[in-house]
């Protein structure tokens, strides 16, 4: 195919309200969950630990504890999965990937607030 055509046809399916965020953000991510014939947004807030890729096909993780134990969901960036994204607080840190934490417990597991 055209590469033009392609690239009309991803800038359509991107979004446009997704809010700034870097690696080391801490995120409210409101996901559309469907049970059934029902349909409800949950929320999953945690520390971005990815982002990968590009354009439409780019993706991000993000890591919280929950009762002792680390959950990592990872995301497509221009899902319809993903109702909308809060970024709650800016994170300091000085690497692209964040897999350091997954060994972390306690206060070790923190990545200070950039100011």
């Amino acid at each position: 195919m055209n590469p033009e055509i392609i690239k009309k046809i991803e800038n359509e399916q991107l979004k446009d309200n997704v809010p700034a965020f870097r690696v080391g953000d801490t995120l409210r991510v409101y996901a559309r969950i469907v049970e059934g014939t029902r349909e409800r947004i949950q929320m999953f807030e945690g520390v971005v630990i990815k982002r990968q890729g590009g354009g439409v096909n780019e993706n991000f993780t993000v890591r919280r504890v929950s009762y002792g134990v680390g959950v990592e969901k990872t995301w497509p960036l221009n899902s319809p999965t993903v109702d909308h994204i809060e970024v709650v607080r800016r994170g300091k840190v000085r690497q692209a990937k964040l897999f350091y934490l997954r060994d972390r417990v306690g206060k070790s597991a923190k990545v200070k607030e950039r100011i």
